[in-house]
C-alpha cells in the first residue's frame, strides 16, 4: 500500500491509499474554494448524560446530485470534484461538512473505489483489504489528535438509510467523547468482570454463539453471527477470534482473511430479499440498505469503569438493515424511538437461518 497525503483548495487535508507502490498523486484541487466554516457545537443532556452535536452547517450540505454531477468521483473530462487525480483506488478526506469539528472532533469520507455504479461487495479482495488499510491508518492518525477518545468507522448504504451521495463511501468519525453505546458496553464489561472474578464479557457472548444455532459463517479467524437480542430484523456481528480492542492490532492472518469473509456477508445480505418469480426465477431486489459499523475501543484511560481496560474491550462489526421483509422497513416507532424498546419482527434464529440459505454456491 503506498500513502500519498495532499490538501484541497481550501485547506481540508485528503489521503490517497493506492495498490501500487509506483503510484504519483501530484494532481491540485483546482476550484476556487473558499475556507469552509462549520459551527459545530457539542452539548450534553443534563438528564440522559449523553452528548448531542448541534451542526447546521450541514443543512447546506450536498443532496443527490445527479451521477455526472458526484463529488465522489474522480475529476475527469473538466469536471472538478472533491478528488483532483482522474482515478484513485481509495480515499480519504476531510468533509466539508462535518457533524463534528475542532475542539468538537473529526469527520473524514472515505471512498472505497472511484467506479461510482459499485458497491462493497462488489470490491475485489484485494480493494476490499486496501479499505481495511484505509481505515486503520485513519484509527491511528486521528488517535493522536488531542481532542480525540473513539474513532467509529462505519458505512451508510441505500437512500432508506438517509444516504445522500450514492457513490459507494463511508465515513470516519472522531468523537471527543466516549459513545453512549460503547458505555453501555464497558458498563456492562465492568459488571460481569466484577461479578465473575474476571471472566470477559465479550469472550463469554462469543463463546456462547459459537456453541448455539445464530452462527452465519465461521472461518479460522472470524466468527458471524446473529446476536440472541438482535434489536434488527436482519443483524449480523462479526468478530475476529482473537480479542483485540481496535483495528490496530488485528495481525496479519485476521487481515488476510478478512476480506472473503466480510464481502460473503455482503452478498447475503443483498441475496436475502430476492423474490420467487415462478419456477427457477427471482427477481432480485434493489441493493439491501445497511449500515455497517466498526466498534472499536476508546483512547486512553477509561474512567469511570472499574477494573476495565482497553484490551478487555472487543474489536467488532455490527451489520445491520432496516428492511424487515421484501419491500418493507423497519421503521423506529413509538417504543424504539420513544422509549429505546426495540421490537424485532424476525426471530434471531430464522435471520441467522435465512442468512445461511444464501450462501454463495
Amino acid at each position: 500500500m503506498k500513502k500519498t497525503s495532499t490538501r484541497l483548495a481550501d485547506g481540508r487535508e485528503l489521503v490517497y491509499y493506492d495498490l501500487a507502490d509506483d503510484t504519483v498523486r501530484d494532481a491540485v484541487d483546482r476550484r476556487p474554494l473558499d475556507p469552509t466554516v462549520t459551527a459545530s457545537e457539542i452539548r450534553r443532556d443534563p438528564l440522559l448524560g449523553d452528548s448531542v452535536a448541534v451542526a447546521s452547517h450541514r443543512q447546506g450540505r450536498t443532496y443527490h446530485p445527479p451521477a455526472d454531477e458526484c463529488p465522489l468521483c474522480p475529476s475527469r473530462d473538466g469536471r472538478l470534484s472533491e478528488i483532483p487525480d482522474s482515478t484513485y483506488d481509495v480515499v480519504v478526506f476531510e468533509n466539508r461538512f462535518p457533524s463534528l469539528a475542532g475542539d468538537s472532533g473529526r469527520c473524514e469520507v472515505v471512498c472505497f473505489t472511484s467506479d461510482h455504479d459499485a458497491s462493497f461487495a462488489s470490491l475485489s479482495g484485494e480493494q476490499a483489504r486496501l479499505v481495511l488499510e484505509a481505515w486503520t491508518d485513519r484509527t491511528a492518525e486521528l488517535s493522536h489528535l488531542p481532542s480525540v477518545k473513539q474513532v467509529f468507522c462505519f458505512e451508510n448504504r441505500g437512500a432508506e438509510i438517509g444516504v445522500t451521495l450514492g457513490h459507494p463511501h463511508g465515513q470516519i468519525y472522531a468523537y471527543p467523547f466516549v459513545t453512549p453505546r460503547t458505555a453501555l458496553m464497558l458498563r456492562s464489561l465492568a459488571a460481569h468482570k466484577a461479578g465473575t472474578g474476571g471472566e470477559n464479557l465479550f469472550d463469554t457472548v462469543l463463546e456462547r454463539e459459537l456453541a448455539g444455532e445464530r452462527v452465519v459463517l465461521a472461518s479460522e479467524h472470524w466468527v458471524a453471527f446473529v446476536p440472541f437480542a438482535a434489536h434488527w430484523p436482519y443483524e449480523v456481528h462479526l468478530y475476529p477470534r482473537r480479542r483485540v480492542p481496535d483495528l490496530l492490532a488485528l495481525d496479519e492472518a485476521a487481515r488476510t482473511e478478512f476480506p472473503q469473509v466480510y464481502l460473503e456477508l455482503l452478498r447475503r445480505f443483498d441475496r436475502i430479499f430476492g423474490r420467487p418469480e415462478g419456477e427457477g426465477d427471482t427477481v432480485e431486489e434493489p441493493q439491501t440498505p445497511y449500515i455497517a459499523a466498526w466498534h472499536q475501543a476508546p483512547f486512553g484511560e477509561l474512567t469511570g469503569f472499574d477494573g476495565v481496560t482497553r484490551d478487555d474491550f472487543a474489536l467488532h462489526l455490527e451489520l445491520f438493515t432496516i428492511r424487515r421483509t421484501s419491500g418493507k422497513l423497519k421503521f423506529l416507532a413509538g417504543s424504539e424511538s420513544g422509549m429505546n424498546v426495540f421490537i424485532n419482527d424476525v426471530p434471531p434464529e430464522r435471520a441467522a437461518e435465512r442468512l445461511r440459505e444464501v450462501a454463495s454456491s
